[in-house]
This record gives structure tokens, C-alpha cells and sequence, in this order.
């Protein structure tokens, strides 16, 4: 089955957004697992921990929202 033009215009863009978030979601998970994993052991170090915790989910985020970009610019052009 051959899917036309507006049909692509649709899904296109639901699959992008989809696909492009699902490792940044796994990823934001497992940092704040292992985080709390590390905290749990050495509470001392709770706030650098978390500092460094904090930083790297921002970096994942930041891809979902590169695929958010990259979605919205296939939906509207």
C-alpha cells in the first residue's frame, strides 16, 4: 500500500516525535535510577551527585526537543 501525500504529512511527523523521544525517556529513567542508587550509598555526596544528575538530563532532554524541532518543521514545511 502506497501511502499519499497527506497521508505522509501526518504520520511523518508523529513517528519522528515518537521514535526521537524514546531513547531520551529511557535515558532521563535510568539517570535518575542510578542516582538514587548512588545517594542511597553515599548520602554525603547527595548534592554533587545530584548536580551531575541534573545536568545530564538536561543533555537528554535537549535531544527530545531537538526531535520536537525536527517534527514540527516536517509537519508545517
Amino acid at each position: 500500500m502506497i501511502l499519499d501525500a497527506e497521508a505522509t504529512k501526518i504520520i511523518a511527523p508523529a513517528l519522528t516525535i515518537g521514535l526521537g523521544v524514546f531513547a531520551p525517556a529511557i535515558a532521563i529513567g535510568m539517570l535518575g535510577g542510578k542516582a538514587m542508587e548512588a545517594i542511597g550509598r553515599n548520602p554525603e555526596a547527595a548534592s554533587k551527585i545530584q548536580g551531575a544528575m541534573i545536568l545530564a538530563i538536561a543533555f537528554a532532554e535537549a535531544i527530545a526537543i531537538y526531535a520536537l524541532v525536527v517534527a514540527l518543521i516536517i509537519k508545517f514545511v
